[in-house]
């Protein structure tokens, strides 16, 4: 497997790049946010990638981060999500917004993304949510975030505090991250103070 590529870049698209590394050009596809992000023709770049073998094709799929290329891999493991629906997914929504929409069972989130219908987002919720509710992506109490039933005060909060921003119209995915990473100790009332200010800012 291909871990990772670093290079010089010598092709770039809107949705691919050609990176040369010790004399091979290899081609990757990547998300249209991430080609859009790389540097220049020229320039050097490192992607992070996966490698995708079939029995007719051998593809490379190439990401900025670490954390996007575990995304893309958790996000084609579900039925029906193929690489290209993938990377169209990718393209639309970071990872944390990934992890937030499925933990707080926002599929709707998903349909953004070309090539995503209702049945196919809400499978990707389902299949994905206890996956994510562990956490694959660092530094994000995703548990918390959703409010889980853990018994604790912190989630409880969370919880009735994000059932009160998606009363008011905003998405389950959209009070999520607005109430996340605030102290345990932050009562309801709080957490809808400071989601409300970080969703009225937003719009």
């Amino acid at each position: 497997m291909i871990y990772s590529l670093s290079g010089k870049i010598i092709k770039k698209t809107l949705n691919a790049v050609v990176v040369s590394c010790g004399g091979v050009g290899y081609y990757v596809q990547c998300p249209t946010s991430v080609a859009g992000a790389l540097p220049g023709v020229g320039r050097e770049a490192t992607l992070y990638t996966v490698m995708s073998v079939t029995e007719n094709d051998i593809s490379l799929y190439g990401f900025a981060t670490e954390e996007q290329q575990s995304c893309f891999e958790l996000l084609t493991a579900v039925s029906g999500v193929g690489p290209k629906v993938g990377l169209a997914i990718l393209s639309v929504m970071e990872p944390d917004r990934v992890a937030l929409a499925i933990s707080a069972g926002d599929h709707k989130a998903f349909k953004a993304a070309s090539g995503v219908g209702p049945k196919l987002a809400q499978r990707i919720v389902l299949e994905l949510k206890d996956k994510v509710a562990k956490g694959f992506v660092d530094g994000i109490s995703l548990e918390d975030v959703a409010g889980a039933a853990s018994g604790e005060p912190a989630s409880q909060s969370s919880a009735q505090a994000i059932a009160a921003l998606v009363s008011l119209g905003y998405s389950q995915s959209e009070a999520a991250r607005a109430v996340a990473g605030q102290p345990p100790e932050a009562s309801v009332q709080e957490l809808i103070k400071v989601g409300l200010k970080k969703l009225s800012g937003a719009r």
